[in-house]
């Protein structure tokens, strides 16, 4: 099976700078589109970012010019640099990735949604 594991959350002040990363283990034959979604209580999932497996990057505007995100291809890792923080950032953090692997016992070039489990990142003085 195929697992996703965050870290990097925590408690940080505003203006403060946090990374997150996200690490995709198990049967996997490759990974696709890495995503980070990002959600607080009460509130729909929202997501941050986007990055294909080529690179290609999309930003949501809420986050803009204040989070990067990147991806390690050999590691099957994406990673979201975080910076001036501001209170409303607070949120649960989740990566989720479109994996192909092994699933149910049988390796498939299909790709599914993962997502982990999520990190939890509070700013705040």
């Amino acid at each position: 099976q195929v697992q996703l594991v965050e870290s990097g959350g925590g408690l940080v002040q505003p203006g403060g700078s946090l990374r997150l990363s996200c690490a995709a283990s198990g049967s996997i034959s490759s990974v696709g589109d890495m995503a980070w979604y990002r959600q607080v209580p009460g509130k729909e999932r929202e997501l941050v970012a986007t990055i294909t497996s080529r690179g290609s990057t999309y930003t949501s505007d809420s986050v803009k010019d204040r989070f990067a995100i990147s991806r390690d291809n050999a590691k099957n890792q994406v990673h979201l640099q975080m910076t001036s923080l501001k209170s409303e950032d607070t949120a649960v953090y989740y990566c989720k990735a479109a994996v192909s692997g092994r699933r149910d016992g049988i390796w498939s070039n299909e790709k599914y949604d993962y997502w982990g489990q999520g990190t939890r990142v509070t700013v705040a003085s």
